[in-house]
């Protein structure tokens, strides 16, 4: 079934927002079976997709229930991103997403993501040719600005890539400059989003499904972008969800949901990569996963120092054994 991205845009959709090593198949699953409305691939480089690189090859394989997915490009060469925008629209994702926001400094100083709002003509101009080279719906997610200027540009790039035929935007309420630093300011997706008719989509510093109504309620957008939070809080999309859709308090997930994660991502991941790779790639997890769970502390150090995936499914399933006659809630995060 063709997906209708006009009609989930009407929705208010929660997406997973694209994040490199974290947004692979596997977690993809998880937060979609918690919740996420949409999900975005890990960053392709379109250099590489065109060159057949077997890892890009990799990102843009959407396996059987892998959906919605949409797969984000980036690059520095619009011919590269258009050429690689033709093979991603091969693997049938829900749409194709431009990286011009990624604020990382080896990306950025090559021109790539978010490089690419030192020169807004240039990225108008990128867009438009992918544009006329897909068939399939084109988005952009960017930042309001490269540096720290005082009348960002993000409310005329909208109008203008609105104009090349972009169909949403998604906006990162920080300059490029900021990285993660300082607050995200929500009124610059409210100010894109009333000079254009194209769905546009508030990012940053929404943690809770509280602040992610209010995000909604304060901008207007029609959808809101999840991250960092989704790394150790992936239960943040159901919680938002029910939020926006009126449904009341989701109860906090218990020490044995969490615990019983661990082994669903982990087993997850290594089906996907193999078990070495997923042993490694579950640390970064573990510590949101296992936060308030009790002596969950002392859980992520065993965890981390366990090289085999076996012995740290043994070990996860011995917990939820030991831990299984009294299940007790744990407060949100």
């Amino acid at each position: 079934m063709a997906f209708d991205f006009d009609g989930v845009f009407a929705s208010r959709p929660v997406i997973l927002a694209p994040m490199e090593a974290v947004t692979d198949a596997a977690f993809r699953k998880v937060c979609r079976a918690h919740g996420a409305d949409l999900c975005v691939t890990e960053f392709v480089r379109a250099e590489n997709l065109v060159n057949q690189c077997r890892r890009e090859q990799t990102k843009i394989t959407l396996g059987p229930g892998d959906a919605p997915t949409a797969i984000q490009i980036y690059g520095s060469d619009e011919e590269h991103l258009a050429e690689a925008a033709e093979i991603a629209e091969r693997a049938e994702p829900a749409y194709l997403d431009i990286n011009c926001g990624c604020w990382v400094p080896k990306i950025a100083r090559g021109g790539a993501g978010a490089g690419w709002l030192r020169s807004p003509d240039a990225m108008v101009a990128m867009a438009k040719m992918i544009v006329s080279r897909v068939a399939l719906p084109v988005t952009v997610k960017t930042r309001v600005g490269w540096g720290t200027e005082e009348s960002m540009p993000i409310v005329d790039l909208a109008r203008r890539l609105e104009d090349a035929g972009v169909r949403a935007l998604t906006i990162h309420c920080r300059t490029a400059k900021m990285g993660y630093s300082g607050d995200a300011d929500w009124s610059w997706a409210q100010k894109a989003r009333e000079v254009v008719s194209i769905p546009v989509i508030v990012n940053g510093d929404i943690r809770t499904a509280n602040e992610c109504k209010r995000a909604l309620d304060q901008t207007g957008c029609a959808g809101a972008m999840i991250g960092r939070r989704a790394i150790e809080h992936p239960w943040i999309f159901r919680e938002a969800r029910s939020r926006l859709d009126r449904k009341g308090h989701v109860p906090p997930p218990t020490e044995l949901e969490r615990i019983a994660l661990c082994c669903e991502h982990l087993q997850a991941m290594a089906d996907d990569r193999g078990p070495g790779r997923a042993v490694r790639a579950m640390r970064q997890h573990y510590p949101g996963y296992l936060r308030q769970v009790p002596n969950g502390a002392d859980l992520v150090r065993e965890l981390n120092a366990i090289p085999s995936l076996d012995d740290t499914l043994s070990v996860l399933r011995q917990e939820l054994a030991e831990r299984s006659t009294c299940v007790t809630p744990v407060a949100l995060a």
